[in-house]
């Protein structure tokens, strides 16, 4: 076999391993639906409807969350510490939390709370929430500058031009 037809038949085989994997080469990463939901029923409980402060879903708490620890320069070990808190939260609960009612989710939040992981991984999420609620919208939270107008603020100046700054 000589050199041009080696070359020609390992990039047919390479381009075709890809052409037929099942994982996509380029993908927006998310959360398990269980994963999402339940982050997203934490955040709902610590920023409820008809409050002072807007909702998480008013201020789109669960996307930002989900698009910043997805984010390529987001610290790996935060990223897996997020996924693997909500799962020991779902074994805690058996996977009925998103069902409870407010005074249930807060008695199984405090029993979360008080173990040593569970209390980290709480304070991760109200982290994360914060930054939703309060980063420049092109982050992706704090939609329609729900946050700022509820604490009479506002950006910093000069806001910024894109969502990330390209490395």
């Amino acid at each position: 076999m000589n050199r041009r037809v080696f070359i020609s038949f390992s990039t047919f085989i390479g381009v075709s391993s890809l052409l037929h994997s099942t994982n996509p080469i380029v993908t927006k990463v998310e959360l398990s639906k269980d994963i999402f939901n339940i982050i997203n029923s934490v955040q709902e409980h610590f920023f409820p409807e008809n409050s002072q402060l807007p909702s998480a879903r008013e201020f789109r708490a669960v996307e930002f969350l989900n698009d910043t620890i997805f984010h390529k320069t987001f610290d790996k070990d935060i990223r897996e510490f997020v996924i693997s808190g909500a799962k020991d939260f779902i074994s805690q609960e058996n996977g009925k939390f998103i069902n409870y009612s407010y005074e249930e989710k807060e008695i199984a939040l405090r029993k979360f709370e008080n173990s040593t992981k569970g209390s980290q991984w709480l304070s991760r999420i109200m982290i994360l929430s914060m930054e939703a609620l309060l980063s420049d919208p092109i982050y992706g939270g704090n939609y329609k500058e729900s946050g700022w107008k509820a604490l009479d603020t506002k950006g910093g100046e000069p806001r910024p031009e894109s969502r990330y700054i390209k490395l």
